[in-house]
């Protein structure tokens, strides 16, 4: 590119969408070739009024022993072709104490036109310069996208001393080994195509904007996109965008490589610095490949993805403003236990009884020949104890033979049964971490799940394979069940159940994993939003498995049908003999009453755990049911019914099919199950409420209400008071460890230490039951007050020839109207 005669430094023009003109100065610098050149940066201090400090120009009247405090800066760092209108939402809402500075670098935004070719280890030393003249001596958090990543850093490495937080967003320090550089980057940096697409028109500018989106939501409005281009507007002001492109430096060869290098090796330095990862796993650039590579360098970063959020991560994600400075309020600020994940419930308190593995119920029934588990889809398939054993014995060793590794992710796309169990507790005990989505999702929920989670290996039946394949989910693929050379081929297994399980017949196993170390992922369903990843440790699976032990008192006298897909894995750690009934596990209520008589008798059970939409289609299918059925159903003691709400006439009515089974209805989350437990009885006696009264909290569990405000906002202190509404607090040995990759749900999640914000709304009652009235994200703020959603229903569905009912709000909070949708 021929060199163009330089501008000088400007203002942006007033009313661009969310920019204050007072935020914009104009800052000279002399750069390495002696030469002054003219920032723009926008620069914004927000005075600490509670604590008098020297270093800030609006303060209050300083005192005769006042002492100094130095002002906190935050150094935002943009990449191309933005400026630093991309860190405006950051600025504004900068809390007090803190000075924000986020600077357009040279020949960018509305920073000088210096006619010059500016690479990266020049631009490293161009923001050092800067923050020279700007006189910030720190403490310092950095914020950076895109390639103003790599410059932040560069900037970081020679400023360590003064450097206490790192945040990056979308953006990458090496191009990961065996990955193609990403296509709309090497278009762009076709010789024919990168004047063309980078200068001489704005193709490459207005693209930035056009990628940005968030899930379903719209782009950036027309405004906010024309502001990202103001600043290049003419060829010559878009000089810089194409040497930026051209200084991706993609090869060893590319002048800017060894400064990239530089950069990528001065990350370990930072173990001891906090590190944050928010990232658009929607990118079509910097995807998560990048940031999987930035983890392998920075092993203790938090990581926020917000899924559907593209390039433009600080567009896309509207709380991305808001999440970055509770992190560093978090992090570098207040370091928490509630947010830094550190609290954990003790897993083994002092005085407990001995540790019992999941799988240690296996090993103590590898001679016992009596049925472990039935299968009834399709086809009836018993297995044994011992061959269950044998078969987890053995797929666990052949799994680690093949490099499956303590702590390695492994996708299980399995309908449950026999195969599925020997996968998670081979698995298991070799320290693999499960990570298992509900099919129910779809295909597109599943491959978002499955991308976030970042399988290192992937067990399927052949329909998963094609579909992990067209997801394009990552992994070495293993085929469940046993199959032939050419059928593994055909699907890109390098290997199948069976084959792993002969490789693994008599060789030794390693250590057993701990109560500490990871054992699962599991997604929630998606109703509300997303489907996230729920991270549990091998303790608080097995404190879930004790408590639903205790809870429900089971022996091993008892026989489980498991038509619930998220416990049809517990019967082996339970040490009960099981059966999966001829069910689509993806659409539950395809249970009929045959189907559910069919798996009692085959294993003569006792309990029943199902939906109430199982339970819906099991008595709308009664008519089928014949003699020895009934007289099967009848020796069932007890009824589990849990996944949604259960009205008490769904139970009554279940009573007919199952006399002398007590009824239950537990009450919990993915991320706590059980929390609470009622019976038909329980419900019976509650009486009417404000809500659906769910029980008293189960063993090992606490409950506390954080009060709604008027704005219907859950911002009070966790208290125990009944009759008070707010949000449902849950502290349990069995609950969760932290949300997977999603440090900003989990930070608002664990706002109170030891403590799980729910998303419900209810209350406690004098008796110490709970109450739930729905989800805090459905309450209604009308003129008259809160109201809360789940009573209203309750109410009006009691209302002959009304079946169901939703109770909404309809305009804006303060003065929304209630209304209530019937059918």
């Amino acid at each position: 590119m021929s060199q163009l005669a330089g501008e000088a430094a400007g203002l942006p023009p007033s009313g661009l969408p969310g920019l204050d003109p007072a935020w914009s100065r104009l800052v000279p610098v002399v750069d390495a070739d002696g030469q002054q050149r003219v920032f723009h940066v926008l620069d914004r201090t927000v005075p600490d009024r509670t604590v008098p400090d020297r270093t800030v120009p609006d303060r209050t009247v300083p005192g005769p022993d006042e002492r100094q405090q130095p002002m906190r800066t935050l150094l935002c760092v943009h990449g191309n072709p933005t400026w630093s209108y991309l860190w405006r939402r950051v600025v504004a809402a900068a809390p007090p104490g803190w000075r924000v500075i986020a600077v357009d670098q040279l020949d960018m935004g509305w920073s000088q036109r210096t006619g010059t070719v500016r690479g990266l280890a020049r631009r490293i030393d161009d923001l050092s310069r800067l923050t020279d003249a700007l006189g910030v001596t720190g403490p310092v958090v950095t914020v950076a996208h895109d390639w103003g990543g790599p410059i932040s850093l560069g900037w970081v490495a020679a400023h360590h001393d003064q450097v206490r937080g790192v945040v990056l967003t979308n953006t990458a320090v090496h191009q990961p080994a065996g990955s193609p550089a990403p296509s709309l980057i090497r278009l762009a940096r076709s010789p024919g195509l990168l004047p063309a697409v980078c200068v001489r028109t704005p193709t490459f500018v207005r693209a930035t904007t056009s990628v940005s989106r968030f899930g379903g939501q719209p782009r950036p409005s027309a405004a906010v996109r024309d502001a990202f281009a103001a600043p290049y507007a003419t060829p010559a002001r878009r000089r810089a965008v194409g040497e930026f492109v051209a200084d991706i430096p993609l090869s060893d060869e590319h002048p800017s490589m060894p400064a990239l290098r530089a950069v990528a090796e001065s990350l370990p330095a930072l173990a001891d610095t906090p590190v944050g990862l928010f990232w658009g796993p929607a990118d079509p650039v910097f995807s998560d490949l990048y940031l999987r590579d930035l983890l392998t360098r920075l092993p203790h970063a938090d990581v926020h993805r917000y899924e559907g959020a593209s390039h433009l991560v600080t567009e896309d994600a509207p709380t991305f403003a808001a999440d970055l400075w509770r992190w560093i309020e978090a992090r570098v600020v207040v370091p928490s236990a509630a947010t830094t994940g550190d609290a954990a419930v003790p897993l083994m308190p002092a005085g407990a009884a001995a540790r019992h593995p999941m799988w240690r119920d296996l090993e103590e029934r590898q001679d016992d020949g009596s049925i472990a588990l039935v299968e009834r889809a399709g086809h009836r398939r018993d297995v044994s104890w011992a061959l269950l054993s044998r078969r987890v014995r053995d797929l666990a060793a052949g799994l680690a033979a093949i490099g499956v590794e303590p702590g390695h992710r492994v996708a299980l796309l399995v309908p449950p049964g026999a195969d599925l169990t020997a996968a998670v507790y081979a698995c298991w005990r070799i320290g693999a971490v499960v990570v298992i989505a509900d099919a129910g999702l779809g295909l597109r929920g599943l491959g978002r799940a499955l991308r976030g989670s970042w399988p290192d290996h992937v067990i399927a039946i052949p329909a998963g394979l094609a579909a992990a394949r067209g997801l394009r989910i990552a992994g070495t693929r293993i085929l469940a069940g046993a199959h032939d050379a050419l059928t593994r081929a055909g699907l890109g297994a390098q290997w199948s159940m069976a084959d792993l399980a002969r490789l693994g017949a008599g060789m030794p196993l390693p250590p057993e994993p701990g109560p500490d170390d990871p054992a699962a992922v599991l997604f929630t369903s998606g109703a509300t939003g997303p489907a996230k990843g729920v991270g549990y440790r091998h303790g608080q699976i097995e404190a879930n498995r004790d408590t639903l032990r205790a809870l429900y008192g089971l022996t091993a006298d008892d026989r489980l049908v498991a038509a619930f897909a998220p416990f049809a894995l517990y019967g082996p750690a339970l040490g009960l003999s099981s059966v999966v009934p001829d069910v689509d596990v993806t659409r539950p209520g395809t249970l009929t009453a045959r189907a559910l008589a069919e798996a009692v008798e085959s294993i003569a059970a006792t309990v029943v755990w199902a939906s109430p939409a199982a339970l819906r289609n099991v008595l709308a299918t009664q008519a089928d049911l014949g003699v020895a059925h009934r007289t099967a159903l009848a020796r069932v003691r007890l009824l589990i019914s849990a996944g949604a709400p259960v009205p008490a006439p769904l139970l009554r009515e279940m009573a007919t099919l199952l006399p002398n089974a007590e009824p239950h209805t537990p009450y919990g989350m993915t991320e706590v199950l059980p929390v609470a437990d009622i019976t038909l009885a329980g419900i019976e006696g509650a009486g009417s409420g404000d809500g659906v009264c769910v029980g008293h909290p189960v063993p090992g569990v606490q409950l506390r209400i954080s009060p709604l405000d008027a704005d219907g906002q859950a911002t009070g202190e966790p208290i125990a008071e009944a009759g008070i509404t707010g949000e449902i607090l849950i502290a349990a040995t069995h609950g969760k460890q932290a949300y997977d990759r999603l440090w900003a749900t989990e930070a608002a999640a664990a706002r109170d230490p030891g403590w799980h914000r729910s998303g419900d709304v209810g209350h406690l009652d004098d008796a110490g039951r709970l109450w739930v009235e729905g989800r805090l994200a459905h309450v209604i703020v009308s003129a008259e007050g809160i109201v809360t959603p789940v009573g209203v229903e309750t109410r009006v569905e009691q209302v002959p020839g009304v079946a169901q009912a939703a109770c909404v709000g309809v305009g804006p909070a303060g003065t929304a109207a209630v209304v209530v949708v019937v059918r």
